[in-house]
């Protein structure tokens, strides 16, 4: 066992292939009880050794809505979940690279402890030092309520996370001055919202956001908290009743998140991907408006940032009976003709998938990417296009995750990845996490074996596939 000294006490981790692993971490104090949707407490202290061996709990929530693509999960879940998963290569002073992951599932499922997003690997061949979070979803972590919350209890424990990282990392190895956020999808979501906050953008240097939906901005107060009323009212309570944050609290948290499943279901709306609890802005921001805060914010931090080719095949592959009749009454006859202009033989459910791509996250993170660039900020831009041939999914959403990872492994029953070649696999992977390593030292992903991959300064994009190639867009798209 080797240990790791904090302000608040020593932690005991594991000894696993070359590296150390702390596991269930706390860096807030449990969300339970009186502190059920109140804004994250300071963790306490402790006296001896703390048991780091072995993951805490995850978030409650539900299966993932993306399972047909990446496959399911099994973890013992509580509202005692915001902990931290940390990998070093050892707790000593060296002073190496932070990097701190932000996992995606729509702010309702998923936890920074998955296998998935095991660091080993990053850690070991990157000499850095790796975090994964847990921070509370769905209602839990996103009701906005007067009475309640503010609506951003999720975004208050990622915040309280980076802050913890900052003031101990340096006892597990890592330089607090040295820090990449990184997030996936609503992961890389939350990073962009981070580099607006000018009282938390201190708190790394470097920013990795694949797959955020920079399309599909925030809801407004007025809009979160309509949404809030109708839950709390199929909750069977009374959202003006005068003890409702009691009447809330007294919920079983598995309750909450099968009212949660019900709400999504009953709300949905064709061809939507939009999720029933997320991140609250004070006003209404159009995409453009977004995509201009954030780029406004940057400053000097370093930014790598892309999307997936085919991204909304993850949402709507398993589904087989979506009608053309339905597509022209959300998207228009225009829009539907362009995209099938871009996929010969495309199906209706393919038009429905690469719509979605193209507004809610490939296009905005290339618009994201140019006006950073345009404001002269160090960025670099990516496009992942690699998929198992003849797969229903595609380049979906979140399958650059294992190949950024290294774990491959741990993705071994993701229906998303079946038939693909080993080899290229292997050799894929190698080169895009060997490259987020370099981004995560240096600010530059360029590495040896990859071909030459400049700054986006004059539209240049590397493509991910078995082919690496940078291509170059001119314009804004």
């Amino acid at each position: 066992m080797s240990v790791a000294s904090t302000a608040l006490g020593d932690l005991g981790g594991a000894e696993e292939h070359g590296i150390t692993v702390f596991r269930g971490v706390p860096y807030a104090a449990p969300p339970v009880g009186p502190l059920r949707f109140m804004p994250p407490e300071p963790a306490a202290a402790w006296r001896g050794l703390r048991d780091a061996t072995r993951h805490g709990p995850i978030a409650p929530q539900a299966q993932s809505r993306l399972r047909a693509a990446m496959g399911g999960f099994e973890r013992p879940q509580d509202e005692d979940c915001l902990t931290l998963t940390i990998w070093t290569p050892r707790a000593d002073h060296a002073r190496r690279p932070v990097l701190v992951w932000l996992h995606g599932g729509a702010w309702l499922t998923g936890a920074g402890s998955l296998d998935w997003y095991n660091g080993a690997r990053l850690a070991r061949e990157g000499d850095i030092v790796v975090v994964g979070v847990n921070y509370r979803l769905g209602a839990l972590g996103y009701l906005l309520h007067p009475a309640v919350s503010n609506g951003n209890l999720g975004t208050l424990d990622q915040i309280a996370a980076l802050r913890w990282i900052k003031e101990h990392v340096s006892g597990f190895g890592g330089d607090a001055s040295r820090i990449t956020l990184a997030g996936q999808s609503a992961g890389a979501s939350a990073v962009g919202l981070m580099l607006t906050m000018a009282d938390v953008r201190h708190l790394f240097q470097r920013a990795i956001m694949q797959s955020g939906g920079f399309g599909r901005p925030p809801r407004n107060a007025a809009q979160a908290a309509s949404r809030a009323e109708t839950f709390i009212r199929g909750l069977g309570l009374d959202p003006d009743a005068a003890n409702i944050a009691g009447d809330l609290r007294a919920v079983p948290a598995q309750r909450l998140v099968e009212a949660q499943a019900e709400y999504a279901r009953t709300s949905a709306r064709f061809g939507s991907t939009d999720p029933p609890f997320g991140p609250v802005l004070p006003q209404r921001l159009t995409s453009a408006e977004l995509i201009d805060v954030i780029a406004t914010s940057v400053g000097g931090t370093d930014v790598l940032i892309g999307a997936t080719r085919e991204e909304g095949h993850a949402f709507f592959a398993p589904d087989l009976t979506v009608p053309e009749s339905a597509l022209t009454g959300p998207f228009g006859t225009d829009t539907i003709a362009q995209h099938r202009r871009r996929r010969p033989g495309a199906t209706p459910r393919d038009l429905l998938a690469d719509i979605t791509t193209e507004v809610v996250f490939r296009i905005p993170a290339l618009r994201l990417a140019r006006q950073i660039a345009d404001r002269g900020s160090n960025v670099f831009a990516y496009q992942f296009n690699w998929a198992p041939p003849n797969s229903p999914f595609k380049a979906c959403h979140c399958i650059d995750v294992p190949f950024t990872f290294g774990n491959l492994e741990a993705w071994s029953d993701a229906p998303m990845l079946a038939g693909g070649d080993p080899a290229v696999m292997h050799d894929l992977s190698t080169a895009i996490h060997r490259a987020w390593i370099a981004f995560v030292r240096t600010g530059n992903p360029q590495h040896d074996d990859m071909p030459a991959w400049p700054r986006h300064t004059q539209g240049w994009i590397m493509q991910f596939d078995t082919l690496l190639q940078r291509v170059q867009f001119r314009s804004s798209p």
